[in-house]
């Protein structure tokens, strides 16, 4: 069973292999143009890069489930963790759409930005998955420090400190008094679970290896 230490939110995957830099280089692309598009304007920029981040879990999920069905073998619980990782980052989506209602330019860059990833991860998925999970993994690392440096900026009083939507208090079932700084925590430590669990997949396929069993959080 893979243990997961969602504390832990300074680990990486140094990129080691050629899988490995292909999927490194594609995430600080993104991040790049996330950069250049946004700046500042991190609710905005979450919005936009949280529905790409629901891609990978869903993609997975979904090939994985009609492999364990044409193989007839049994997907040891990877399907319903893979399902759950989209379903958190569609839960991280929605806090920032009640915070802030996207504009109709956001609604038109996700629409495009969601279009493009959902198709391209795909297809890398069908001729690699390790270099697919390595994607999400380094995503997932890339979130971490994005959510980290969001926390500085509130901290510091350059971002504003809402209270936290009230379906973000019950789906982490915080204080009834929280703020945005609280779910922006919660947030990190589920970014750090998909980093580990996606990493160790991508580790299981390259090392050929059965997977481990579902991870324990």
């Amino acid at each position: 069973m893979l243990t997961i230490d969602k504390t832990n939110l300074e680990r990486h995957h140094p990129p080691r292999t050629f899988s490995d830099r292909v999927a490194y280089r594609a995430v600080g692309m993104l991040r790049f143009v996330a950069s250049g598009l946004f700046g500042r304007r991190y609710r905005h920029r979450t919005i936009v890069l949280e529905t790409i981040a629901a891609v990978p879990g869903m993609v997975a999920a979904t090939l994985l489930h009609l492999k364990c069905l044409r193989r007839m073998i049994d997907d040891r619980g990877w399907i319903r963790t893979l399902l759950n990782e989209a379903e958190t980052q569609r839960a991280h989506l929605m806090v920032f759409v009640a915070i802030d209602r996207p504009s109709l330019l956001e609604r038109l860059s996700v629409l495009l930005a969601q279009g493009f990833f959902y198709n391209a991860h795909f297809l890398i998925y069908l001729f690699s998955p390790r270099t697919a999970h390595r994607i999400a993994g380094y995503f997932a690392e890339d979130a971490v420090r994005g959510y980290g440096q969001y926390l500085e900026e509130i901290h510091e009083g350059r971002q504003e400190n809402p209270p936290a939507p009230a379906l973000a208090i019950a789906y982490w079932n915080l204080q009834p008094d929280a703020r945005l700084a609280d779910v922006i925590r919660a947030m990190q430590e589920d970014e750090a679970i998909h980093r580990d669990i996606n990493h160790s997949f991508a580790d299981a396929l390259e090392s050929g290896r059965d997977l481990p069993g579902p991870p324990r959080i």
